[in-house]
């Protein structure tokens, strides 16, 4: 059931919004039913033409969700949706546009939003949460100094001669 309500979550709810975020499972579970809705079209048009015309109909009618949800993909990870266009690139444009809509979308809120998946589950859950995997309270100085961060200015020198 997860499959059917995520693609008329993209489909219904979402059709032309091209704002705000989508979740990586949003996205895979859209493109993974228009792939079955695709290879189920195909096999039906090689047994009847008009289901080659009722595939044709049905991909077009799918176009416009379908770059919809691929441009709030690209907003989850803090990219412009334009970005999308970055697949016209030959050779590694479809590589780099992969790695775009695999990668991990940004857990706090950005510039297109509130994190969608913060908000599915819920901002007490342990994963929505900053954590120090060392367990220390004060911030670290990202070069291992293991002086203080806030420094006392030492005293001055009392110079016994003078």
């Amino acid at each position: 059931m997860e499959l059917k309500e995520n693609f008329l979550k993209v489909v219904r709810d979402n059709y032309a919004n091209f704002e705000g975020r989508a979740r990586r499972k949003e996205y895979w579970m859209f493109f993974l039913a228009n792939l079955i809705i695709s290879a189920v079209f195909g096999i039906l048009g090689q047994i009847a033409s008009l289901f080659t015309y009722v595939s044709g109909l049905v991909s077009l009618a799918l176009l416009i969700p379908g770059i919809a949800v691929t441009v709030r993909r690209l907003h989850d990870t803090n990219k412009s949706g334009w970005f999308i266009l970055v697949a016209l690139i030959p050779f590694i444009g479809w590589i780099y546009l992969l790695y775009l809509l695999v990668l991990e979308g940004d857990k706090a809120s950005n510039q297109y939003g509130p994190d969608p998946k913060a908000i599915e589950n819920g901002s007490n859950h342990p994963f929505n949460q900053s954590q120090d995997p060392f367990g220390s309270s004060r911030p670290q100085d990202p070069f291992g100094s293991s002086q203080p961060t806030n420094p006392t200015p030492p005293a001055p020198d009392k110079d016994p001669f003078a």
